[in-house]
């Protein structure tokens, strides 16, 4: 898989641990529903339990897993669901290792290797599941309960899972879940619901006070944008529903009209033609990963060079399979380990704007 696949994949798929939502191309979408500061009527629905209540049933996208008591054996797959239960305090017997944005050969990131640490838990059961689930490893677990409320599992993948464990899966489609959702979701399937709660709202007034110290940024029109210097013959422009996305909304930011009127509603980005570059003109920065010569090439580039943004230079490049990337893709401990950078970053880009 390239670089570039990669960035435009693995951090929205992240991982595609099992799903069969892999793909050579990001023809096959997989992310974020609308990342939205209230909850979905579903959620309420399905967060109607609390720890006291056993059973406890979790409605998703397959149907509903029915968790008969405490969960005391936690395992997780997929991207970020492992990063929930850290932050809740709770260590999965096993999780998916992190395959993006890593800078050494322990198959984690550096914010759930430092939670780790503070709980006392050095040495963690990682698969390797880049390839597909590790159906065996995941049974040697002998989990109580299965988080993967941001995956692209598939129906085959729940069915297997199933009978090792109750599932945790998506609302509605793959790859579509909110960092709210996350926690919503998989705190409710350990039986955390209150405290999963408080996370949230402990994760939302950080990102309120750091957006706060940079009222520039506010009301400033962005877009989450993924193009590869190498064929600049189109990009991607990820959805405000996505979690990339929905995180500049968080800041205060917006996408502009004439982006988020193009994409559909359970899609995670669209695929855009350069020759359809103006599609950009309206926002007044953009994000996307890259080098220290991305911006050169954008600029020199005839048709993505006219791009306002561009040309002032109001574009934030997030190194490529940095931890900064990875946390492009955010929860709860990706937030708060990276939220300084990226919003002096932010700050930055908007800067040039006249």
């Amino acid at each position: 898989m390239t670089t570039f696949l990669l960035a435009v994949m693995l951090i929205a798929m992240a991982g595609c641990s099992g799903s069969g939502q892999q793909s050579s191309s990001p023809s096959e979408p997989a992310s974020n529903e609308a990342a939205e500061t209230e909850t979905t009527e579903t959620e309420s629905q399905s967060a109607e339990s609390t720890e006291s209540d056993y059973p406890i049933t979790v409605q998703h996208a397959f149907g509903e897993s029915v968790i008969e008591e405490k969960p005391e054996r936690v395992v997780s797959i997929s991207w970020a669901n492992h990063d929930v239960a850290l932050a809740l305090g709770v260590v999965p017997v096993g999780f998916s290792a992190a395959n993006y944005g890593v800078q050494d050969e322990s198959g984690m990131l550096p914010w759930t290797a430092e939670k780790l640490k503070d709980l006392g838990a050095d040495t963690p059961t990682i698969f390797q599941d880049t390839d597909g689930l590790d159906f065996e490893a995941i049974a040697d677990a002998n989990p109580d309960v299965i988080l993967a409320a941001y995956s692209g599992i598939t129906q085959e993948d729940y069915d297997t899972l199933s009978e090792i464990a109750p599932v945790v899966a998506y609302q509605t489609s793959p790859w579509v879940a909110s960092w709210r959702e996350q926690v919503t979701y998989n705190a409710l399937g350990m039986g955390m619901k209150t405290e999963g709660e408080q996370l949230i709202a402990d994760t939302e007034k950080l990102i309120e006070d750091k957006a706060g110290e940079h009222p520039e940024i506010q009301g400033k029109k962005a877009a989450f944008v993924s193009l590869n210097a190498a064929d600049l013959s189109k990009f991607y422009i990820y959805s405000p529903a996505d979690p990339r996305g929905a995180f500049l909304g968080e800041l205060g930011m917006e996408y502009p009209e004439s982006i988020s009127s193009q994409i559909a509603e359970d899609s995670f980005y669209i695929e855009v033609s350069t020759e359809n570059a103006d599609m950009l003109n309206d926002v007044d920065i953009f994000v996307s990963y890259g080098d220290e010569n991305t911006l050169a090439a954008l600029q020199a580039d005839p048709i993505l060079g006219k791009i306002p943004a561009v040309e002032r230079g109001s574009v934030v490049i997030i190194g490529d399979n940095t931890p900064l990337a990875a946390a492009g893709n955010p929860n709860p401990l990706a937030i708060q380990y990276s939220i300084d950078e990226y919003v002096a970053l932010l700050s930055e880009a908007v800067s040039k704007v006249e």
